[in-house]
């Protein structure tokens, strides 16, 4: 199949996946078109079978907020005709379903059909997509796809209850390549990070008030003066600089180390012991999963998808958002005794493995061939 992929080419979860999924979906055989705004950052290598296609915006000084939905419809006008793309597989309701619905209403035109397959990941549904002045819009892109997905039950129930949703939503998790998890890196690496006695806690996300940063800091701080430590922050976002001056208003900055955005995430959750995820809520929790799939537990809020992906009690434990004790209490039981330590560890390795990419891309090929005999009878 020929299939193009509409995506935010960021750090973000969303893009992150969507890229992933292209990139074994043309393992698989497929020719993938990306077409976004700017080469997605983990698309580092293009073959025969991946492209990348930009969408350029034209600066007119007559619009105050350049039309990116305009720019990104026409593009995937002229993608689809050249390219004989099939399948639209959009990212993120809005802006993504929405352009994409009026580039099929434009190709119709032409009698040209492509049905539009939406993946919803949580952000486009639970907080800008609720606003009032999306919501509209929103039902309305989630009703016009051929196929709709969303990444965990829990996102899948949120939009119900949100939007008066009249299409059917099928569950498709996110995923991990178990492969990455088997890692090369020697443990010589590891001094770089820590000392040898010391347990090494991470955090992964683009740190915004809904990750609670605030609560990453509290834990690790409880956590360090019983268990020697040291806490690695990965990512970048307007909560940083505060997390900065937290942990030296503690007196805990030489213990801590901010990397910013890195492509070397790997490498730091291959020599983690814990893994902190105190959110607000995640649609999903994919950072969670990325960490599990290192055989790193995790210690995370009882929200959202996180409860589908981390399993209180065996990958790691579940608290309520906010409860920095019991958050504490449960990290030090981690990693205060050896033994728990490595069962955790391989329970979360294990769970992980149950959203491998090999079990959850065939189901997206699933869709996509469904999507593609329904517009054959169209036709």
């Amino acid at each position: 199949m020929r299939v193009g992929i509409v995506c935010y080419p960021t750090f973000g979860g969303s893009g992150v996946v969507a890229t992933e999924l292209g990139l074994e979906l043309a393992k698989r055989g497929h020719e993938i078109h990306f077409i976004t705004y700017s080469q997605p950052v983990r698309l580092d290598l293009l073959s025969h079978n991946v492209h990348y296609h930009e969408v350029n915006v034209p600066e007119y000084p007559l619009f105050h907020y350049q039309p990116y939905e305009l720019a990104l419809s026409s593009k995937l006008v002229d993608m689809v005709k050249l390219y004989k793309i099939e399948v639209l597989h959009v990212h993120y309701a809005i802006p993504h379903a929405y352009a994409a619905y009026m580039a099929q209403k434009m190709l119709r035109e032409e009698e040209i059909y492509v049905p539009i397959v939406t993946t919803l990941h949580g952000t486009d549904i639970t907080l800008v997509g609720n606003h009032p002045f999306y919501k509209p819009a929103v039902t309305f892109s989630i009703n016009k796809s051929d196929a709709v997905t969303a990444v965990s039950q829990s996102l899948k129930e949120d939009t119900l209850r949100l939007f008066n949703v009249t299409n059917d939503i099928k569950v498709i998790p996110n995923f991990i390549d178990s492969e990455k998890g088997k890692s090369s890196f020697k443990d010589c690496q590891r001094e770089m990070m820590a000392n040898d006695d010391e347990k090494i806690i991470t955090h992964v996300s683009n740190f915004r008030k809904v990750k609670r940063i605030e609560d990453v800091i509290a834990v690790f701080y409880n956590i360090q003066k019983e268990i020697p430590a040291k806490l690695m922050m990965v990512g970048e976002g307007p909560e940083k600089e505060p997390a900065e001056l937290l942990c030296r208003k503690l007196g805990i900055e030489e213990k801590v180390v901010f990397f910013g955005n890195s492509n070397e995430i790997d490498r730091i959750l291959c020599f983690s012991d814990l893994f902190l995820l105190p959110s607000v809520t995640e649609s999903f929790g994919l950072a969670a999963l990325e960490a599990m799939s290192f055989g790193v537990p995790v210690i995370s809020s009882n929200t959202g998808g996180i409860p589908e992906v981390n399993k209180h009690g065996v990958s790691g434990y579940l608290s309520d958002v906010g409860d920095i004790e019991d958050m504490t209490n449960n990290a030090l039981t981690i990693l205060g005794n050896e033994e728990i330590l490595k069962m955790f560890k391989q329970n979360a390795k294990k769970e992980s493995q149950h959203f491998d990419i090999h079990k959850i891309v065939p189901q997206y090929e699933t869709i996509y061939k469904e999507t593609l005999s329904k517009c054959i009878l169209y036709k």
